[in-house]
């Protein structure tokens, strides 16, 4: 939830790390802090708030401050509130320390430094990892860290400078993620790829439990059997104009209106001939054929994704799928037959208890299949097979595009398992490979209704409450479009299949409470049409979100937004662009943070 950077070079470092904390403040944003080299000693300055503060603070206190080497952190806070004092980097007199992640056991390991002699000022597990460290420090970074492996338990990723070794940046990961990068004048490490994209497009990964150690023109890799091992350097495919705004107001609209884009770019290479293909994922047609039951798993977005991929699947392949939430899923003993395949969806590649059910499939013996944005992320690496989605970077933490594609993703793998099942004749597939990109295009047709979405969203200017309801495919948008709408406008916000309305939400229905009726399948129109009439007649404000076309008595609703007509089942993906321009529209109305919404940080890496 964290962002961690470093940076040891030729140039100001200081510069350096508060550039590339800024393409991680999407991480995590409570507050901010740097520690470096100055004149051979290591200065800690730390401010709660957003960086600009610490920006700030460093040019009004330490004015012209200039260091070759430092570590910068942005934080999101799980152990201890926002403050100054549990702000990163944590320090003793030996070393300065930076972490992402959760220390499980660090009660026990508090205690036992304390009953050592040593002392507390935080409430931060951080602050006890750096005095472990400095417990067992004797001059020799690269044996303590091993050592300190052997004590902690849960989650990390630490970066630290030792006071007796200047310039020199010290880091090791547990299920968080790290990368090193270089250029000609330095070397650099990263929570994300994004952050350094301004200085090098070269990178390598850090395994599980690695130690680094990162010089001014050398970068050396201790693996977990205590060997050096080659950087193996790649070249990252993302530029530092996908990760600017591009003259949008906000990262989150570029992104909305970038989905014709990266829709195209994830389903057009998967088409070949008329049919899905994954081939250039490296998956063969026989990878297919066994599968009697499907899991997918997910969290937040992703999992709404995913409730749309269970109906698709089962609707084309007629295979039985169940979508969990990726912390119930661990946790639940969930029952793994042979033949069933473990799909998790992850924008990030990251998220921590979708990276547990990769693993928990892997202990069953269970193939498991991701889709995900980035690459090189854990779950990329760990899973048998990874099919990526060609989102580019998702700075807003708000995800729009990266669900569109995960989307697009669903349908073809539904594609695949009816055409590999035989359940769907060879001509339905061609149709249906047809329909997904025609839902592409049409997707630019509704980037056009922004107006429609702003004009509802200044209706809801003022209102405290919002109800969202569908049958179906548009349950699962529903359910999107509220999360959308809570993450960024901070409206209380419940999404219902609307056929549950009258079980007990109904009750809520009051004059003038604003409803937004999510009405696109043509097959269920007459019973949502009988859930809106259950609103209206109690003074509901409707907004219908339907589609070119259906014939809906006026009398029924307050405004209506129409969207091109596609087939049911692809009616999702031009859907949502409405539902997250009204959330977009709702929050810059209300004047919020759109790209950094309070308490909430894009790449959820803790449990």
């Amino acid at each position: 939830m964290c962002g961690i950077v470093g940076y040891t070079g030729k140039n100001n470092s200081v510069e350096i790390l508060l550039d590339s904390l800024s393409g991680l403040e999407y991480r995590g944003y409570d507050s901010a802090g740097i520690s470096i080299f100055v004149n051979q000693d290591i200065t800690t300055i730390k401010s709660v708030g957003r960086l600009e503060r610490l920006r700030n603070r460093i040019e009004k206190l330490y004015p012209n401050l200039y260091s070759t080497c430092g570590i910068g952190h942005t934080r999101w806070a799980t152990h201890g509130k926002p403050s100054d004092t549990n702000a990163h980097p944590h320090t003793t007199e030996k070393l300065s320390l930076i972490h992402n992640g959760i220390i499980e056991n660090y009660q026990a390991i508090r205690k036992d430094l304390y009953d050592k002699g040593y002392e507390f000022v935080s409430e931060t597990d951080t602050e006890v990892a750096v005095k472990l460290i400095d417990s067992l420090y004797t001059g020799n970074p690269i044996r303590t860290l091993f050592d300190i492996q052997k004590k902690l338990e849960g989650s990390y990723a630490f970066a630290m400078i030792f006071a007796d070794h200047p310039g020199q940046i010290y880091a090791m990961r547990n299920s968080s993620t790290l990368i090193c990068a270089k250029n000609e004048e330095g070397s650099f490490l990263s929570s994300d790829m994004p952050a350094i994209l301004k200085y090098t497009q070269t990178y390598t990964l850090i395994n599980e439990f690695e130690v680094v150690c990162l010089g001014s023109d050398q970068i050396t890799i201790y693996t977990s059997e205590k060997e050096t091992r080659n950087p193996e350097w790649q070249t990252a495919k993302w530029t530092m104009e996908q990760a600017k705004k591009g003259g949008f107001d906000h990262f989150m609209l570029k992104e909305i209106f970038e989905q014709p884009q990266v829709l195209s770019d994830t389903i057009h290479p998967r088409i070949i001939d008329g049919f899905p293909s994954f081939t250039q994922d490296g998956i063969n047609d026989n990878f297919w054929l066994h599968f009697n039951r499907i899991s997918i798993v997910a969290c937040g977005t992703a999992l709404h994704a995913g409730m749309v991929g269970k109906a698709i699947i089962e609707k084309l392949s007629h295979i039985p799928v169940e979508c969990d939430i990726a912390s119930e899923f661990r946790y639940r003993n969930p029952i793994m037959t042979k033949n069933t395949l473990v799909i998790v969806i992850s924008q990030s590649g990251e998220t921590l208890d979708t990276l547990a059910a990769v693993r928990l499939a892997k202990l069953r013996g269970l193939p498991t299949l991701a889709i995900v944005n980035v690459p090189g992320s854990s779950i990329s690496r760990e899973a048998d097979y990874t099919i990526y989605t060609y989102a580019g970077p998702e700075i807003s933490v708000a995800s729009t595009k990266a669900y569109s594609v995960q989307l697009s993703i669903m349908y073809l793998v539904a594609m695949k398992l009816a055409m590999t099942t035989g359940t769907r004749s060879f001509e339905e597939i061609r149709t249906l490979s047809k329909g997904l990109l025609e839902a592409a295009e049409a997707s630019q047709q509704v980037l056009k209704l922004k107006e429609e979405a702003k004009f509802c969203a200044q209706q809801f200017a003022k209102i405290k409450d919002l109800f969202f309801f569908g049958r179906g495919l548009d349950y699962s948008l529903s359910l999107e479009g509220s999360l959308k709408m809570k993450e960024i406008s901070y409206i209380h916000c419940e999404a219902y299949a609307a056929g549950e309305m009258k079980h007990g939400t109904i009750a809520l229905i009051a004059p003038d409470v604003p409803v937004v009726a999510v009405c696109t399948q043509e097959f269920l129109l007459s019973k949502m049409i009988g859930n809106i009439k259950e609103v209206q007649s109690r003074g509901a404000n409707v907004l219908l979100i339907t589609k070119e076309g259906m014939e809906i008595d006026p009398e029924l609703y307050n405004h209506r937004i129409d969207l091109p007509a596609l087939d049911d089942i692809f009616m999702p993906l031009v859907g949502v662009i409405v539902l997250q321009l009204l959330a977009y529209y709702s929050a810059v109305i209300r004047d919020l943070d759109v790209d950094k919404p309070r308490n909430l940080a894009k790449s959820v890496t803790v449990e």
